[in-house]
């Protein structure tokens, strides 16, 4: 801060905290530290409600029960709720003075995440932003009016290809690349029907029917990626940060879902259109296969699938710790099977249980209850570790499973929150 006294004052809510000024260069609340890079009293009045010069005092209009509590963490480390006051309201004041649910207690994160998912509330960065906020960095941002107009135009069009629910037009949108997906998808499951390829052996007739075929699944394919290809090429030049989007899950997938079909057709267009050269070439095969990437493509429209990769993402220490229980059970149970069925009688012995690879390929299928009755052991001691291995399997899936399922509550909640938001916007806009 370049102006007032040495020592400031924070009056919150009627109570004052002094501090030197040194101390609110690094205070840990990003809100007061902010006050020490204002260089005139417009910039303090956006931080803060009034600012007295003369006692170089600042006022905030906030809870100051709550500012205690939070000033408790600034002193000891450790943040709490407020006794008797709600949980949502005291989030909303920590969101205020640049605090996250992050730095609550254990017990308290708990009971923030019950409370959420009881009134399916839920926070996100753009909903802490204040008007004042969002004004003063448009104007930052675009300081003429024409520069305005056209971030707002660009905005209104990222939020029409990005968000589904935002408006009429991005749905509409959604709804014919949901179009283009399922034709897509029907073309590449019947182009694997075996009246679909043009065989060699064939007559002649039968030769140019499918050829026909061939013709039309061709165009209807041009189609559907050159769609793809310019919804993800004007997604990528209406996006605000180009590295933030191409490291997206989502943006990377599309990626991956178009670059086959070029590549092939480089490949194609390289090789000729020799049968045996394509025949041969394994490669175009799998980049073909490549395309079912596109069905991930519908998690930008559907809430389940949504909620699936949010839970994953959330979720990927339990998914570690339940890989990790299969892996251990999967080597103790595979060792002893393949020593009770195969290794104490080696003439004798179970063949199928010849090595512990193969024998932990039934220790999975037992313990995920499938049961295939490939193979299965046939002495007694073998039969009571089976018994063992699939009570074993159901109890050691069920463990994580209990933490994977909150989870997965909680972020449909909070997907489902943030559509019906999204939801009651277009009503507005439709009724405007």
């Amino acid at each position: 801060m370049k102006f007032g006294s040495g020592t400031c004052i924070l009056n919150v809510g009627g109570i004052k905290y002094a501090f030197p000024r040194d101390v609110i260069k690094d205070f840990p609340l990003r809100r007061v530290s902010r006050l020490h890079g204002c260089v005139s009293e417009k910039e303090v009045l956006e931080v803060c409600d009034d600012y007295d010069r003369e006692r170089n005092e600042f006022f905030f209009d906030r809870h100051s029960e709550a500012f205690g509590f939070i000033m408790l963490y600034v002193k000891y480390g450790k943040l709490r709720f407020a006794p008797q006051m709600c949980e949502l309201a005291f989030y909303n004041e920590m969101i205020y003075w640049g605090l996250e649910s992050a730095h609550l207690e254990f017990c308290c994160q708990r009971r923030l995440d019950d409370r959420m998912s009881e009134t399916y509330t839920y926070y996100s960065e753009e909903d802490t932003k204040t008007e004042d906020e969002l004004r003063v960095e448009e104007e930052g941002e675009h300081p003429a009016g024409r520069g305005r107009g056209s971030a707002k135009w660009l905005e209104r069009m990222r939020r029409t290809f990005e968000e589904p629910m935002s408006s009429i037009a991005a749905q509409i949108l959604a709804s014919v690349s949901v179009i283009f997906v399922i034709v897509s998808m029907v073309i590449l499951c019947a182009s694997t029907l075996p009246d679909w390829k043009t065989a060699e052996n064939r007559s002649v007739d039968e030769h140019r029917y499918t050829e026909h075929l061939t013709d039309h699944s061709g165009i209807i394919e041009a189609v559907c990626i050159g769609w793809f290809t310019a919804e993800c090429i004007v997604r990528f030049i209406v996006s605000k940060d180009k590295c933030k989007f191409m490291r997206r899950p989502l943006n990377i997938i599309d990626m991956l879902a178009i670059a086959p079909y070029y590549i092939s057709v480089l490949m194609t267009g390289l090789t000729g259109e020799n049968s045996q050269l394509q025949r041969a070439g394994v490669t175009l095969r799998v980049l073909r296969m490549m395309r079912i990437f596109w069905l991930i493509k519908l998690a930008r429209h559907f809430l389940g699938l949504q909620t699936l990769g949010l839970t994953l993402k959330r979720c990927y220490r339990e998914m570690v710790m339940l890989l990790v229980f299969i892996c251990v059970a999967m080597v103790i149970f595979g060792a002893l099977s393949q020593l009770l069925e195969h290794g104490l009688d080696l003439d004798m012995g179970n063949e199928d249980y010849a090595s512990i690879p193969a024998a932990c390929w039934w220790v999975i299928i037992s313990m995920t209850t499938v049961g295939y009755g490939d193979m299965y052991p046939i002495t007694m001691p073998g039969r009571v570790l089976g018994g063992v291995c699939v009570v074993s399997g159901i109890v050691l899936l069920a463990l994580p499973i209990t933490f994977i399922y909150h989870s997965f509550v909680q972020c449909y909640q909070e997907l489902k929150f943030r559509s019906a938001r999204c939801g009651r916007s277009l009503s507005a806009e439709f009724l405007n």
